[in-house]
C-alpha cells in the first residue's frame, strides 16, 4: 500500500492539497442495508410508521448528510456537489431496505465520501423512524460500489459485499 495521502512525512494528519489537481467529472455510488423483521419492512410498505414517511425522511436525510460531508469527516474538503440521489428497494430474503445513493461533482476531489455519508445518514434514519417498533435493526454491510473520473479513473468494487469476488 502506498503512503496514505492524509498523513505528512511528520505523521500529522493533513487537509490533503488538491490545488494542482485537474478539474473532471467525478461520481461515487455506494449502498448499504438495513435488516429488519417482515413486521417493519410491513410498516414502511402499508405506510404505517408511527413517525411518518420513512423513506421521504431517509432520502432527505442522505441528501442533506451529502452536502455536508466536510462538516463530519474532519479532512474532507468542502464541495460544491452537482448531483446527490438516494434510492431505496425493499427486499423480502433477507428482510430489509437496501440503500443506495449517486454523487456526482465536477472538481478537484472525488464525492467517495459524500456518497457513504448519504448512504449512512438514510440508513440511520431508517433506524431512528422505525426503532420503536424493532430496535434489533442492523445496518450493513456499507460500501463503495463505484468511483469516476480524476487521475485513478474507474473502480468498481468486486460483486460480493465482502470484497471476495
Amino acid at each position: 500500500m502506498s503512503r496514505l495521502s492524509h498523513i505528512n512525512t511528520a505523521g500529522d494528519a493533513v487537509m490533503v492539497d488538491v490545488t494542482e489537481k485537474a478539474v473532471t467529472n467525478r461520481t461515487a455510488h455506494a449502498s448499504g442495508f438495513v435488516a429488519m423483521a417482515p413486521e417493519t419492512l410491513a410498516l414502511v410498505t402499508t405506510g404505517e410508521a408511527k413517525k411518518g414517511d420513512v423513506l421521504a425522511a431517509a432520502r432527505l436525510a442522505g441528501i442533506m448528510a451529502a452536502k455536508r460531508t466536510s462538516e463530519l469527516i474532519p479532512l474532507c474538503h468542502p464541495l460544491a456537489i452537482t448531483k446527490a440521489a438516494v434510492d431505496f428497494e425493499m427486499q423480502s430474503d433477507p428482510c430489509g431496505i437496501a440503500v443506495s445513493a449517486e454523487v456526482k461533482v465536477t472538481g478537484q476531489t472525488g464525492v467517495e465520501m459524500e456518497a457513504l455519508t448519504a448512504v449512512s445518514v438514510a440508513c440511520l434514519t431508517i433506524y431512528d423512524m422505525l426503532k420503536a417498533a424493532d430496535r434489533g435493526m442492523v445496518i450493513g454491510p456499507l460500501r463503495l460500489l463505484e468511483k469516476t473520473g480524476g487521475r485513478s479513473g474507474v473502480w468498481r468494487a468486486d460483486a460480493s459485499p465482502d470484497g471476495k469476488g
